[in-house]
């Protein structure tokens, strides 16, 4: 059987226990071992990385949010896809729509199909400026336990114009004037047949 070294901690344990005991009698005393000198503390190596937090050197980045806005908003913004003149004048109120779809009352389901069979058929009738009247939506109830969106059809007739197969039939689309129907209403401008 091989013997081994003992460790320091093993080797205080054991001085402490043959310190606690009474030598026999008639035995020679035997010298204990002597405890190997306690290893000098390694070196410590200088720390690779230094101290750091997430995010020190990084730029801080100005807050920017992007909101959808209103569909008001998204109108103005398009691009003028028709005569600048005319649509100044159109935005006035001077010119007056050749025909007016009136779709107050109307579910989503019922309104997509008749917008559609209303802008295809004022085209093929040869008319430019055409009135979608969509109403404003309903009034929101402070006291409704759920919130419910406003003026559905408002929201959804600029983006149904946009759609085949009506999109190559419109030029251009701007909230009415307010003799027209102000918020609750959209003016289409339509291209001319080919």
């Amino acid at each position: 059987m091989s013997r081994r070294r003992l460790r320091p901690d093993e080797l205080e344990l054991w001085n402490l226990v043959a310190s606690s005991t009474e030598r026999l009698p008639g035995r020679p005393m035997r010298e204990a071992p002597k405890p190997a000198p306690k290893p000098a503390p390694p070196r410590q190596k200088p720390d690779p990385l230094p101290a750091f937090s997430l995010g020190d050197r990084a730029t801080p980045v100005a807050e920017t949010h992007d909101f959808y806005g209103t569909t008001a908003d998204r109108l103005k913004s398009a691009p003028l896809n028709m005569d600048a003149k005319a649509y100044k004048t159109m935005r006035r109120g001077k010119l007056l729509p050749e025909a007016r779809l009136d779709l107050h009352g109307m579910t989503l389901d019922q309104a997509h199909p008749e917008l559609i069979r209303f802008i295809l058929m004022s085209q093929t009738r040869a008319l430019r400026l055409v009135l979608v009247i969509t109403g404003k939506g309903l009034r929101e109830d402070p006291h409704d336990p759920m919130p419910r969106r406003r003026g559905v059809l408002k929201t959804q007739v600029p983006q149904w114009l946009r759609l085949p197969p009506v999109a190559q039939a419109v030029l251009q689309v701007s909230e009415a004037h307010n003799k027209h129907g102000g918020g609750g209403a959209y003016y289409v401008y339509l291209r001319k047949r080919r």
